[in-house]
């Protein structure tokens, strides 16, 4: 298959630029993977369409505000963007301007309570970088750091917590599992007193989810690795469901390709951690998953690659030409599918 096999037209103006006021209150499109049917709900109907015995699989992680703005120490400023924990306080970075941060130059940030030391640059025009401090690092990043937003979100975000889930707690992303952002406190609450079951997995988002596949033909594409981690008791619970007959439905493709990477080929699930560079596209067969919620995402993206093999290229793309027809919210802070 051909990467402009997934592309659609998508005008720039339903690219939502800010999150809703309130978080259920965002549309959600269903999808019968097997028809291609769709209906127009909100995202606060889900209980309705979950049944005692499911299971829902969420992804705790939470972004780590890694986007530093400072200046170099012989002055003009500069921005980092922390990608990777190194160790011994060093940092794999994505840095601005490129031409100007050569290996030696030392960075000032804030009020000098952090300060950096650029060690040399790797493959991909990254840099290493050993930062100094006194005290905890998360918490000199919450009052330094800024959400690193995707690239196609220009508005200042106001509040920080709409770019984190009401249940993150594992900091290490670099961008957040939207298909969360819709849930409350209150709806999770709902949904497991009718009998759902509610389990997590962790894996931390690398900013090689926004990255455009360059490959004519999508299987020569290069995937990017993500860590990630599923406990024993998400193990359990996911066995569980599937022995009694019940239906896994991951909260966002992070969660759907932390559970595929580890599956036997059966479906039986074990704790296991680790990196992943599971490469999800037409033709791939789950083996656990059976429902997805999902935002809508970037045309020739793997994400909507993901998404087609799970409900067919042409049932997906028809679904997102009725959904820019219906002028739905698109992308991180958009509106949500669920796909069974």
């Amino acid at each position: 298959m051909k990467t402009s096999d997934f592309y659609f037209d998508l005008p720039k103006e339903l690219i939502a630029q800010t999150p809703l006021e309130r978080r259920d209150g965002s549309r959600l499109l269903t999808l019968d993977k097997a028809t291609g049917e769709t209906r127009h709900l909100h995202f606060y109907n889900l209980p309705s369409l979950l049944r005692p015995g499911d299971c829902l699989v969420l992804n705790d992680s939470r972004v780590l505000p890694a986007r530093l703005f400072g200046r170099r120490e012989n002055g003009g400023a500069c921005e980092v963007l922390l990608l990777i924990d190194r160790g011994d306080q060093v940092w794999e970075c994505l840095v601005r301007p490129g031409k100007k941060l050569k290996p030696g130059t030392k960075l000032i940030f804030g009020d000098g309570v952090l300060t950096a030391q650029i060690l040399e640059e790797v493959e991909g025009g990254n840099r290493l970088i050993r930062f100094d401090y006194d005290g905890i690092f998360l918490e000199i990043l919450e009052r330094l750091g800024k959400m690193p937003l995707p690239p196609y979100i220009r508005e200042e975000l106001q509040d920080q917590e709409r770019y984190q889930t009401v249940y993150s707690r594992v900091t290490g992303s670099a961008a957040a599992p939207t298909a969360g952002l819709h849930f409350t406190k209150e709806l999770l609450e709902q949904v497991e007193s009718m009998g759902v079951k509610v389990c997590y997995v962790t894996l931390h988002v690398g900013l090689g989810t926004f990255r455009p596949v360059k490959a004519e033909d999508l299987e020569n594409h290069a995937m990017h690795a993500e860590y990630c981690v599923i406990p024993r008791e998400t193990a359990d619970t996911i066995n569980q469901t599937k022995a009694a007959g019940g239906r896994v439905i991951c909260v966002g493709t992070t969660s759907c390709r932390t559970i595929e990477s580890w599956a036997d080929e059966d479906g039986h699930m074990e704790a296991k951690a680790g990196w992943t560079n599971i490469y999800i596209y037409p033709g791939y067969r789950f083996k656990v998953l059976d429902g997805l919620i999902t935002n809508f995402h970037l045309p020739e993206s793997t994400l909507i690659m993901l998404v087609s093999a799970l409900a067919g290229r042409e049932h997906v793309l028809a679904a997102y030409e009725e959904a820019v027809r219906e002028r739905y919210r698109f992308f991180s802070f958009g509106d949500a599918m669920f796909i069974t």
